[in-house]
């Protein structure tokens, strides 16, 4: 199916993780639909990948940025519009499950919410004008924790479920602007940090057996290509009609019975 994204800018914030996160993946599943990735990251990673991209024959562009700062985040979507002028969606991505929890200081809190949610506003607020031209769409990257809890993160808790709600409050005041805002809701994705974060464990190859003996179908991780899939997707008009969602790209690990497992 064509998504009919060739030659769309679309911005990634966190897209220069490394191979196999899931903005590094959107990235390239940008590339090879025909799209031009705007990279942000305070990663100088991006800038490998762009000149990678661009070795393949590829248009792209690296922005770095510290996303913590309004400035940061308004620096990006001038640098990306003034290069190319225009910007036709936004996958707003950044984000770590970073274990602030209540024994964390006010300070670690609020930092907490401005690395996994602050940003979210402050570059969809930047970006809004070139998305009002172009009818761009927004995905907004969510997970589980939002709607499950997880113990000790409670900045990361927090500033998901503020993801979601923003999600739902931006679908609506951004109707008449036919600006589509959709967000994904992940649970157990094969990542990097998600590899490193099993490592912590005395058996980390028993821990995720017994993760991915849950999970309902097929018993296996999400990908951070089927995440990519889906964001292509609802960024592009072939999702005309899609607004306002919470998209569970999890095998059913949300809303299956898990005790068939």
């Amino acid at each position: 199916m064509d998504l009919n994204l060739t030659e769309k800018v679309i911005m990634v914030t966190g897209g220069a993780g490394l191979p196999g996160s899931i903005g590094e993946t959107i990235v390239r599943h940008i590339v090879e639909e025909g799209g031009i990735p705007v990279i942000v990251d305070k990663s100088t990673r991006g800038k490998k990948m762009e000149q990678e991209l661009w070795e393949l024959g590829h248009n792209a562009l690296f922005v770095e940025a510290d996303l913590t700062t309004p400035e940061g985040c308004q620096n990006a979507v001038e640098q990306a519009t003034d290069h190319f002028g225009r910007l036709d969606g936004l996958v707003n991505n950044l984000g770590v499950n970073d274990g602030v929890g209540l024994d964390a200081s006010y300070d670690e809190f609020i930092d907490s919410l401005k690395l996994n949610l602050v940003h979210f506003f402050t570059v969809t607020k930047a970006a809004l004008p070139f998305l009002r031209k172009s009818s761009g769409s927004i995905v907004n990257i969510a997970s589980k924790v939002a709607l499950t809890g997880q113990g000790e993160t409670s900045g990361y808790a927090a500033a998901k479920g503020g993801v979601l709600a923003l999600t739902r409050e931006w679908a609506l005041e951004l109707r008449d602007d036919d600006i589509r805002v959709n967000a994904l809701v992940i649970a157990e994705c094969w990542t990097p940090g998600y590899r490193q974060w099993l490592e912590k464990f005395d058996d980390p190859e028993a821990q995720k057996k017994e993760i991915v003996a849950k999970i309902p179908f097929q018993q296996r991780m999400t990908t951070p290509d089927e995440v990519a899939d889906t964001v292509l997707f609802h960024l592009s008009d072939r999702a005309s009609h899609t607004t306002g969602q919470f998209i569970h790209i999890d095998g059913g690990y949300m809303h299956l019975d898990r005790a068939i497992t």
